[in-house]
């Protein structure tokens, strides 16, 4: 018989990726254990992520790090999350408790971003509860590109994301 998943209270480790230049600060929830094991963010090899993004503007898919910190210096994207510790169980959003969030008004006051999306109704409600009266900046709630979302199409995913161009300057 399979034991079923405890939760776990987990602090967030992933430094904010900020180039220099940044323009848009885009938040998940909290990183996956996939995305914890590759210590950088989207890691999981399913989540559409980086492939709406390099469809947004119209390039080839990032695989490493490195190519994806690239591609995110080219088009002045900054990642973060919101959760800076919380309990969760595996990688479910859902089941996430007693949220501590990031500091993210004190990464917005030392860089100029004044465009910050959500990937996902958790990350978007966090924000909204705990840091937009901070940072004086509404977010914009993308939907989620978790292979658990299936909810939604990858062309509303897609379309929806092309905010984040725009806001970048390079749609």
């Amino acid at each position: 018989m399979v034991k079923p998943a405890q939760p776990q209270r987990l602090v967030h480790e992933i430094p904010p990726f900020v180039p220099e230049g940044a323009k848009v600060l885009i938040l998940g929830s909290f990183p996956s254990p996939k995305s914890r094991e590759a210590k950088f963010f989207y890691g999981h090899p399913q989540n559409r992520f980086w492939s709406v993004l390099a469809e947004v503007f119209g390039d080839e898919p990032p695989g490493t790090t490195d190519e994806k910190k690239a591609f995110l210096e080219a088009h002045h994207i900054a990642l973060w999350d919101t959760i800076a510790s919380c309990e969760i169980t595996g990688a479910s959003d859902a089941s996430i408790k007693n949220a501590e969030v990031n500091p993210v008004d004190e990464l917005l006051d030392r860089t100029g971003i004044r465009h910050v999306f959500t990937t996902g109704k958790a990350s978007g409600r966090l924000y909204a509860k705990y840091l937009e009266d901070r940072t004086g900046i509404p977010a914009v709630v993308l939907p989620s590109t978790s292979p658990a979302n299936r909810a939604v199409s990858r062309e509303q995913i897609v379309e929806a994301y092309r905010q984040v161009a725009e806001a970048a300057g390079q749609a």
